[in-house]
């Protein structure tokens, strides 16, 4: 299986929905960060590819029709090149609000919360060589957010890119897609209620384990 969907777009801007709605859409998994959880054996590949390192992209995405999020979403030149028929999907939201939210959850959940060393390391890396930012400096990540949308805007070829923001729903996918509008609604997941219960839980796991 090759992947029809590339996600450029940066955690925080609809991509656990996206992921829900294209998995119904493609009947088939899509990639995202909870497939590193659960794929521990990822973190280093996820590494290596963010120090440079040749990937074999085929192999990690086996059995999935598309990706988004991070770490994916941090390799989209590399993963439109190695899949050139694949829909180029910017997920995008205001920089304001994409920050409100990324600095509430994403961000103090990389920083404090426990998690294996690989994928620490992986996170690390991916943001060191890839982003670029302090997570705790709001203009500087608000820039790095900008800038990383803006890039896929200027290189994507127009044909390939589908730019979507956050309640546009099925219409504009599946449309790209040539896909039929499902008549359930779109998918709403991981708010920010979800995003810190699901955080909280796994600190708790975590903590069990080290006791």
């Amino acid at each position: 299986m090759s992947l029809r969907v590339v996600g450029a777009g940066c955690g925080r801007t609809g991509t656990a929905s996206l992921k829900f709605a294209l998995e119904r859409l493609l009947h088939a998994p899509c990639y995202h960060m909870i497939e590193v959880f659960q794929h521990p054996d990822h973190s280093a590949i996820w590494r290596r590819a963010a120090l440079g390192e040749e990937t074999d992209w085929d192999a990690l995405f086996a059995g999935y029709a598309a990706a988004v999020d991070w770490p994916a979403s941090a390799f989209w030149p590399e993963l439109m090149r190695a899949y050139p028929g694949a829909l180029v999907l910017l997920s995008l939201r205001d920089a304001e609000d994409w920050w409100g939210s990324a600095s509430q959850t994403i961000f103090p959940s990389i920083q404090s919360h426990p998690a294996p060393p690989e994928w620490k390391a992986m996170i690390a890396d991916m943001f060191r060589t890839r982003w670029g930012a302090d997570l705790n400096d709001r203009e500087a990540s608000i820039a790095a957010y900008n800038a990383h949308n803006a890039r896929v805007l200027n290189t994507v070829p127009k044909e390939r890119l589908l730019v979507w923001r956050t309640g546009e729903g099925w219409e504009p996918i599946c449309e790209a897609l040539g896909l039929p509008v499902p008549s359930e609604p779109f998918p709403r997941s991981n708010t920010r209620e979800e995003f810190r219960a699901r955080a909280k839980a796994y600190a708790e796991q975590a903590g069990e384990k080290t006791t």
